[in-house]
């Protein structure tokens, strides 16, 4: 019935559109059609599918010049509405937002429009919420508490009376849910997360601000309590036997969830036997079970700075599914014979059972190779091992680099903490062989699958990388022009070899991080797809995610895939229909997971990065200016942490913005601050709470009033009270009466109080 109204209104020379008459144009004549028609109008009302005049007739939206999208709203207050199939998004002042918050799906009536600017709209109508759920900390009104969010694009006070505070205190975070939305926001507090002061409570807020899973339900626990610690002789049936193989992992120190291991050998051809052996997550997670939906819906682990929030619980994450050295683990390894040139020749995809020889690290396998005497010595059972995984490594990592694979090579920081989750310490990750021999065979790995189910011609789930759109591109291009960088060919149709060019021109720099980290920028963010898209980034035509199946559940799908189709050869019609239905709910759910996974990380960073930066407020550093904008410019540490330098705090001339070659130009000195420049910084002030850092620069004095520091304990609150109640200047204003103290302030030198008419 909604396919038919909707058909119908769409028709501009249709003009009879009261309920009465839609209803005889449909041919609805009985009493139970009218009824539905009725319920079904309403409905489409309210998904904002449909409008209504004064008159109750109905229209679509855009035959009012209206539209329906999502609102994404800017820290300055206004804000942007993303139409699907639509590419200018349309600005809504702040004016024009009415009660719409961010992420809603809002009706926008489109108020200015033109092919040289964005469209131009205000709210109408808020079809639904996008979020209801934040967090906040809990303080006290003078009537009821109040909830004040941490999302910075939330403004507004949530009021929770008495009766809804549900155990909160003062001084609590906590998520609340918001109930009633006029005459004023009123909410429901569903769960405490513990004083704004206890260690570990700010980096839970961000979690929950994302509202991502962190407990397993019950039904989960349950449901795993039959699974096994250890390898029984039942789980062996099929699988080919390589515990007599000698196969390590390489991961890092402080790794846990073990999910991949390697084995290499020397063929008499020549060519290289390469071996991939990946937890058989699959094989514990059945398909529809209360474990499958938990994975699904969290759709990754997340990483952050003092604690793993898995993607499945810790039985089977750290313990039956990591491949632990000297146990026994279930695999499905990927077999692979690669040639002199780096060619996959001949490959194999089995059911196995490995057990692990050495549980290596990334520094220890580096040191190895670096010649250290004694590591060689500890592990003189394995190391020719690493020489050759080396030597395999370097001839995989030429052919991808001649064929156009880009080499982003982004600085990646460390946040260090104490015990009580206090930053101490930022650190840039150092990346050795080690890391790059284990990035390349998963890489082959992930191909060689992929292109072995693209010519199956079977349902599955690819990896895939677009082209990056012109117009992002062009604005790279015209950033990198001013660096002494050009892009050669038309943006329409560039190939991943001459992005790759720039970046390898760039190398041994000053702007190499920078044209990196803007190349990174205009690129499409990589997703899952049921169509094999290729990967523009990898310069490959063929890829998906096959290695990480304890924390990605995309690669347990994949795995699943090679189960039903591979291992049980099911591929029955009916089977097959299912998966192709099921796969584009998948790469949607799962994309999503994934951006939710990689925001929530970047911003504790943000946050822990602002903290530890709150600790060195007046020290110097030195930077690289990175991004120039009409307000300031950004300044790179060398340890990642950026922060701005505001325009105005450019004290010593006047400097004008040239945007055309984005720089900064004093107009009496002719001093230039422009992107790679090295500058001397001096941190002028950092907020934990907003994420963000300002520096100054040495030598220019600064507009900034200095921040006092101000240490907060338990009993500030108590203490700040008690002396309040006993300065004689609080009694006496605790004594006068509220009206007459008003008006006191008013009419100052006024003794009498005049009577309010």
């Amino acid at each position: 019935m909604k396919e038919e109204i909707l058909a119908l209104l769409k028709d501009n020379s249709y003009l009879e559109r009261s309920i009465d008459l839609i209803a005889a144009k449909l041919n609805y004549q009985s009493s139970e059609q009218f009824v539905k028609l009725v319920k079904t109008l309403n409905e489409l009302e309210d998904e904002g599918l449909v409008v209504r005049n004064k008159y109750n007739h109905y229209y679509l939206p855009n035959q009012f010049g209206m539209v329906l999208g999502t609102l994404t709203l800017n820290k300055q207050g206004y804000g942007f509405v993303t139409v699907e199939n639509q590419e200018k998004d349309i600005f809504i002042p702040q004016s024009g937002l009415k009660d719409a918050f961010n992420k809603d799906t809002v009706l926008v009536e489109i108020t200015k429009s033109g092919d040289d600017k964005k469209p131009e709209g205000t709210i109408v109508k808020v079809v639904s919420r996008g979020q209801t759920r934040f967090v906040g900390e809990v303080k006290k009104g003078k009537r009821e508490c109040y909830v004040e969010v941490d999302d910075r694009l939330f403004k507004n006070l949530i009021f929770v009376d008495h009766a809804h505070l549900h155990g909160a205190v003062v001084g609590n975070k906590v998520v609340v849910e918001i109930k009633v939305y006029k005459p004023y926001l009123k909410g429901d507090i569903v769960k405490v997360l513990g004083h704004r002061n206890d260690p570990g409570i700010d980096v839970l807020s961000v979690v929950y601000e994302h509202d991502a899973p962190v407990e397993f339900p019950q039904d989960v626990f349950d449901q795993i309590s039959d699974i096994k610690d250890s390898v029984t002789a039942d789980d062996l049936d099929g699988r080919v036997d390589l515990r007599n193989e000698v196969i390590v992992t390489i991961d890092g120190e402080d790794a846990k969830d073990l999910d991949d291991a390697i084995s290499l050998k020397k063929l008499d051809n020549g060519n290289y036997y390469l071996g991939v052996h990946i937890a058989d997550v699959s094989y514990y997670v059945g398909e529809g079970t209360p474990l499958d939906k938990e994975a699904f819906a969290r759709g990754t682990s997340i990483y952050l700075v003092d604690r793993v929030i898995p993607m499945l619980p810790h039985k089977l994450s750290n313990g039956i599914c990591s491949l632990n050295p000297h146990v026994d683990r279930l695999t499905i390894s990927c077999f692979m014979e690669v040639d002199s040139e780096g060619k996959v020749v001949d490959h194999e995809i089995v059911p196995s059972v490995i057990n692990s020889t050495e549980r290596m690290t990334y520094t220890n396998v580096n040191r190895i190779l670096a010649n250290d005497q004694a590591m060689q010595l500890q592990y003189s059972h394995v190391k020719d091992l690493f020489f050759l995984m080396e030597e395999l490594a370097s001839i995989l990592q030429k052919k991808r680099f001649k064929r156009g694979a880009i080499d982003f090579d982004a600085k990646e920081a460390k946040v260090i903490v104490d015990n009580r989750g206090n930053p101490i310490d930022v650190v840039l990750r150092q990346r050795g062989i080690g890391e790059h021999i284990i990035e390349e065979f998963m890489l082959l790995a992930n191909e060689t699958i992929a292109e072995h189910f693209y010519w199956l011609e079977l349902p599955f789930l690819y990896r895939v990388h677009e082209n990056p759109k012109p117009e992002k591109l062009l604005q790279f291009a015209n950033v990198a022009k001013t660096l002494g960088y050009t892009i050669k060919g038309s943006l329409e149709n560039v190939y991943p070899n001459e992005l790759s060019a720039i970046i390898e021109a760039s190398k041994d720099t000053p702007e190499h991080t920078i044209i990196s980290t803007l190349l990174l920028r205009c690129m499409q963010k990589a997703r899952y797809d049921e169509q094999c898209l290729g990967h523009f980034g990898l310069a490959d035509e063929f890829y998906t995610h096959f290695t990480s199946p304890i924390r990605r559940y995309p690669d347990l799908i994949v795995h699943r895939m090679i189960r039903r189709f591979i291992f049980e050869n099911t591929v029955d019609k009916k089977t097959i229909r299912y998966y192709q239905e099921l796969m584009p709910e998948i790469a949607e759910q799962t994309s999503y997971r994934e951006r939710e996974a990689i925001d929530i990380e970047r911003e504790v960073d943000d946050m822990k990065m602002a903290e530890y930066m709150e600790k060195h407020l007046g020290e110097e550093f030195e930077g690289t200016i990175t991004s120039i904008t009409n307000f300031g410019f950004f300044v790179e540490l060398d340890n990642t942490i950026d922060g701005l330098v505001h325009v105005t705090d450019l004290t010593d001339d006047f400097y004008y913005y040239d945007e055309r070659n984005l720089r900064y130009v004093g107009q009496r000195n002719g001093k230039v601050f422009k992107m790679s420049d090295r500058v001397k910084v001096r941190v002028a002030s950092a907020s934990k709470k907003d994420r963000t850092v300002d520096f100054e620069i040495v030598g220019i004095k600064s507009n900034k009033k200095p921040r006092k520091t101000v240490i907060i304990n338990k009993r500030s609150d108590s203490e700040r009270k008690k002396r309040r109640n006993d300065s004689s200047r609080h009694r006496k204003r605790h004594e006068e009466p509220e009206f007459a103290r008003r008006n006191r302030s008013r009419y100052k030198g006024k003794k009498k109080v005049r009577k309010r008419r």
